[in-house]
């Protein structure tokens, strides 16, 4: 087999082994940390529930729901993720070896995870529609007919096309695409972070620990500075409650409407819970991913393929 050839078997297989690597981290991940998700989803769509913390919220959705109440939707979501990710991490390690290694700078990183983020929301959003509503179903949903006649995502994505049009299909797309900068600033610090860990170690192996600790801190930095984006794309999904607001506004009206009722406190109600979840399954996600893929690599490197 001639030499380009095989950089380029080697390119699509390598890919392949971090968008799998990927997908399985994050499902992984998302199935441990689960209920801190439906948590924050509530005290986000809830306007009316008190800003408990997230221990008292579980207690509470627990005693009065039924603790099934924490894992409504799971499979759904677990479904979404895996897609998602996949496609996230298949763009971004394909795009990062077409830029070359050699070229791995932290605004070399922001870029290539900011067109994997935008392919990813173009590509992905309806299943997070589809999801939101089964989530959250329950909570003052916009009609009856919405809330009961789907529980699959196959189901709920032909639901919405039929009876709402496609458009309603891509609700919320806006800010998911400002909401790119979150993994895009996420995966350009865990890059950076990693780099210099393994360059101080003189590329021998981290230990697992470290690989959590950079995903941890990695996510919450992006969280914190994107935070009031992922409330209004929440409350777009789902369809919001404000009385003064016509049913299709817009990421702005939506903005500015919380500011003047809530204040700043009500752009960040339920952040606690999101940091709590969103920190702690990224942090397993990139561990999961970071063991899957060397131990994938480690088998191919040392046997030979049959062909």
């Amino acid at each position: 087999m001639g030499g380009g050839g095989h950089s380029r078997s080697i390119f699509t297989y390598e890919t392949l082994v971090h968008a799998i690597s990927g997908a399985a981290g994050s499902v992984v991940a998302m199935a441990t940390f689960f209920p801190l998700d439906t948590v924050r989803g509530r005290l986000q769509l809830e306007d009316g529930r008190d800003s408990k913390n997230t221990l008292a919220t579980i207690c509470e959705l627990t005693s009065k729901e039924g603790p099934y109440t924490l894992y409504r939707g799971m499979i759904p979501v677990l479904q979404s993720l895996c897609a998602s990710n996949f496609v996230y991490f298949y763009t971004f390690h394909g795009l990062k070896m077409l830029r070359t290694r050699r070229n791995q700078t932290a605004g070399n990183d922001l870029l290539v995870a900011s067109i994997a983020g935008i392919i990813n929301v173009l590509t992905t959003t309806p299943l997070w529609v589809v999801n939101t509503r089964l989530k959250m179903r329950g909570i003052g949903q916009t009609s009856e007919r919405n809330n009961n006649e789907y529980n699959t995502l196959y189901d709920g994505l032909i639901h919405i096309w039929k009876y709402e049009g496609l458009r309603s299909l891509w609700a919320g797309t806006l800010p998911s695409l400002m909401l790119v900068m979150n993994p895009a600033i996420q995966f350009m610090t865990y890059e950076s972070i990693k780099r210099r860990i393994t360059t101080s170690l003189h590329d021998s192996q981290p230990p697992a620990w470290i690989f959590f600790a950079i995903g941890a801190i990695a996510k919450t930095i992006a969280t914190a500075l994107t935070y009031p984006l992922q409330l209004v794309q929440t409350k777009l999904r789902h369809g919001h409650k404000y009385p003064n607001l016509p049913p299709n506004a817009g990421t702005l009206q939506i903005l500015v409407y919380m500011m003047k009722k809530q204040g700043m406190a009500g752009l960040y109600k339920g952040m606690e819970a999101k940091l709590l979840q969103t920190v702690l399954t990224a942090a397993l996600m990139f561990l999961t991913y970071e063991k899957i893929s060397r131990f994938v690599f480690r088998i191919l490197l040392h046997r030979p393929i049959l062909r």
